[in-house]
């Protein structure tokens, strides 16, 4: 989860920093983005005969901490941390629906880069450089 949210805060900021051009032809190309990636998510579930799922962990880290008291004495005290992280976990697929999945998507893909490059073309119209 993590690492996906380091991916997607650099794309939000050039969106951000782009022309408003540039902003409308990344929206017009962002779902066949979408589709991509679902279409390689589930290309990877065939291949393995199984899907990865992203499962958080919550850990306790028990610690012992220092600090310093007003008269310059210093003391320890137990301090907790608590910590998160994402792991993946293999579930078992129906690979018969999986093909399903992958057909439509790749259906979807094809009429959605059609859609892709016709709504290019209006913003290029709309937003001359």
């Amino acid at each position: 989860m993590f690492y996906k949210t380091l991916v997607f805060v650099p794309l939000i900021v050039l969106a951000a920093c782009g022309t408003p051009r540039e902003r409308c032809i990344a929206g017009a190309n962002r779902p066949v983005a979408t589709l991509d990636r679902l279409i390689a998510t589930t290309r990877g579930n065939i291949e393995r005969g199984y899907a990865l799922v992203e499962v958080e962990d919550v850990r306790v880290l028990r610690r012992t901490c220092e600090d310093v008291r007003e008269d310059g004495t210093r003391f320890r005290y137990r301090c907790d941390e608590t910590e998160t992280f994402t792991r993946q976990e293999p579930v078992s697929i129906d690979i018969a629906n999986e093909r399903r999945k992958l057909a439509q998507f790749t259906e979807r893909r094809a009429a959605a880069v059609q859609q892709a490059q016709a709504t290019t073309q209006q913003c290029i119209a709309v937003h001359p450089e």
